[in-house]
């Protein structure tokens, strides 16, 4: 039986609207704080090629590097509550910048609400294929023998986790090592790459496809146990330097005022897409402990860390600058 003219009347009048509203979604913008071609970039755009398809909508990486992602922290408080904007984000920007710094310009508490969260990971001692050290017992004594125990170690952004983490080293192992800031680990891995800089710190996402292709070697990582994806590498705690067990999370981040449906909606979108056996097997490999958290989860999470932070960067005895 044939449709009659009314009914395909109203079939192109649906199709039209259904088209209409297709196109005037607007592509959803996930702000990135580092530049290309780091492991947050990579994580991204991960996430992002497959959101698209759970949102219905284009979802385009943003990259707005600077002062280790107060940018891209800044822009997005400066953005439309309408879910048009987002932020995916480390540890770094959201609890230690506001710790470290004395106008970020944003408050994580207040600005900013949690979307969801995906996955945590932890930082790792990494050093340079110039530097003949193959492990971190190594590297120590080549430090000690090569440079009268003077050396610099890359850092991502200053007064950030890796910072800190140089700083305790240095004291562990008597090593007078000074922080070298950069704008990202892209261009720290560079240098680290040309044998510019003997070692660096950062996450293993960072660190995690040189290693493998024999260009720089993880020597080192935190956490309370050894890393999937480098099953090889001691913790710093075998090491004999314990406390920093705590592990940094990832998550994405909506400017406050956003409407509760459309956090859930992007969360479980998100949610969608970690339990997809590619995704969690890529950001796996990447060095990440993939797991969703949910934006109630993901506050809590931030929170716990932010105070764990706040008490080891008193007792070191910064000043926000």
């Amino acid at each position: 039986m044939f449709p009659s003219r009314r009914h395909l009347v109203v079939l192109a009048l649906a199709l039209s609207c259904g088209w209409a509203a297709a196109q005037s979604a607007k592509p959803i913008k996930l702000l990135v704080g580092f530049p290309p071609g780091g492991g947050t970039d990579a994580v991204a755009r991960t996430l992002a090629e497959k959101l698209k398809d759970e949102l219905g909508t284009p979802v385009v990486v943003e990259n707005k590097p600077g002062a280790g992602g107060q940018l891209a922290a800044q822009a997005l408080k400066a953005s439309p509550a309408d879910g048009t904007v987002l932020f995916l984000s480390h540890d770094h920007t959201i609890s230690i910048l506001p710790l470290v710094v004395k106008n970020p310009g944003y408050d994580s508490a207040t600005d900013f609400v949690p979307v969801a969260g995906f996955a945590t990971f932890v930082n790792a001692f990494a050093v340079s294929g110039g530097t003949p050290a193959k492990s971190f017992t190594e590297y120590v004594a080549w430090v000690k023998n090569q440079g009268a125990g003077k050396g610099a170690v890359g850092i991502p952004a200053p007064a950030s986790t890796p910072e800190f983490l140089v700083k305790v080293v240095g004291e562990k192992f008597k090593l007078d090592l000074v922080a070298a800031p950069y704008r990202g680990s892209a261009p720290m891995m560079a240098d680290m790459l040309g044998n510019q800089i003997s070692a660096g710190v950062g996450s293993v996402p960072d660190f995690i496809e040189n290693h493998k292709a024999g260009k720089v070697r993880v020597v080192a990582v935190l956490g309370a146990k050894r890393q999937a994806a480098l099953p090889d590498v001691p913790t710093f705690t075998e090491l004999g330097l314990g406390g920093l067990e705590d592990t940094p999370y990832y998550g994405i981040f909506a400017p406050a005022g956003t409407p509760k449906a459309t956090i859930d909606h992007v969360g479980q979108a998100l949610a969608k897409v970690l339990a997809m056996p590619d995704v969690h097997e890529h950001l796996t490999k990447m060095g990440l402990t993939v797991g969703y958290m949910n934006a109630q989860q993901l506050a809590q999470r931030e929170r716990a860390y932010t105070q764990v932070w706040t008490k080891m960067i008193k007792a070191s005895g910064f000043q926000p600058q």
